[in-house]
């Protein structure tokens, strides 16, 4: 019997990458019911025909902007993972009350609905981005965490357990770099890299996963869950997938590297913490814990809690991991491989069109 058997679960923002590596993790622990919630088809049919084994997972069309249809859509649930999110960051910058109304009012609705349904367990997923935001993207995303803390407290004899996992890029994710640095060097024979010298927190959406179920079994409430993410320089993940892609397409055209600068909102630097929040962290093997900003009326105890000895280093001081290991990772999970079997199909198809 795992913590989710039996289960019902609604995911928002299902068919994303994190959404569907979460799906299959949570379905391995036989849950009556998984309700993925999303407005887009497509990906929904194409996530149905993955899945179409399984025979308790439902597929809802709706948006977190439309408070009556989260609210019918978590009717009977026990536990919610919201990760419904706009997260680009030049398309936030260049639509900011969009992100608004998705990243800030959907998770009201949300909050809202999982206490009118008394929800057992809601899980909201952010960013080190919401770190002394920038941009828009991390301005709304700190709001929600708010919210969420906030909920918490207002939630009144409400059995519902609020709480926010922090964490940073996921790799091969849909918009990120892996697939954008595939099309372009099948396409382009370049890639074109913001600053090689950038650093970011990175994960596989396996590890995420993990980490994501884990903070909310532990979570008593209110908490924000920073998990502990590796730093990768830019230009190692470039030049990892360069030769990655040489090798797997027999390519000898020489793959040049363009410098672009930062887009709109972005930092060459990105933090998971504010100092503030280090200096009275709790901390895990996997995680830092922040308290929620409001009183506490009962003690709070961790599983594998530790000592604190010293405050988790600054992004800028941390090394960053090895090409070898970037490369074992992209190959663990298979993220280069799948991305290029589906860019693959579709430059055959242009190529053929255009012929």
């Amino acid at each position: 019997m795992g913590f989710y058997t039996g289960k019902k679960i609604l995911i928002t923002g299902g068919t994303g990458t994190i959404g569907r590596a979460l799906t299959r993790r949570l379905l391995k622990e036989n849950p009556e019911v998984v309700r993925i919630l999303s407005r887009d088809e497509h990906k929904q049919f194409e996530m149905q025909q993955e899945l179409r084994g399984y025979d308790n997972i439902r597929f809802l069309i709706g948006d977190v902007r439309d408070a009556d249809r989260v609210l019918r859509a978590m009717e009977d649930i026990d536990c919610v993972f919201h990760l419904a999110a706009m997260k680009h960051v030049p398309f936030c910058e260049y639509n900011p009350f969009e992100a608004v109304k998705t990243n800030v009012i959907g998770t009201q609705n949300v909050i809202h609905a999982a206490i009118a349904s008394n929800v057992e367990r809601v899980l909201f997923t952010s960013t080190d981005k919401a770190i002394s935001p920038t941009n828009t993207y991390g301005a709304t995303k700190l709001t929600a965490e708010r919210l969420i803390s906030a909920a918490e407290f207002h939630k009144g004899p409400r059995k519902t357990v609020f709480c926010s996992v922090r964490f940073g890029n996921v790799m091969g994710s849909r918009g990120s770099v892996i697939p954008l640095f595939v099309r372009q060097i099948l396409e382009e024979r370049r890639v074109t890299v913001t600053n090689p010298e950038m650093l970011r927190y990175m994960m596989t959406p396996g590890q995420a996963v993990e980490l994501i179920l884990r903070a909310n079994e532990m979570a008593y409430g209110g908490e924000v869950f920073v998990l502990k993410m590796p730093v990768v320089r830019l230009g190692d993940l470039a030049e990892v997938i360069i030769e990655e892609a040489r090798r797997e397409f027999g390519i000898r055209d020489p793959i040049r590297t363009d410098i672009v600068g930062l887009r709109p909102g972005e930092k060459m630097v990105e933090e998971l913490m504010t100092p503030d929040e280090a200096e009275s962290a709790m901390e895990t093997r996997e995680m830092f814990i922040l308290q929620p900003l409001f009183r506490i009326s009962h003690p709070r105890v961790y599983p594998d809690a530790m000592e604190r000895t010293e405050l988790w280093p600054s992004l800028a001081t941390r090394e960053p991991i090895s090409k070898n290991t970037i490369r074992n990772w992209l190959m663990e999970e298979n993220l280069i491989r799948k991305d290029m079997d589906v860019i693959a199909r579709w430059t055959a198809d242009w190529t053929i069109k255009n012929y």
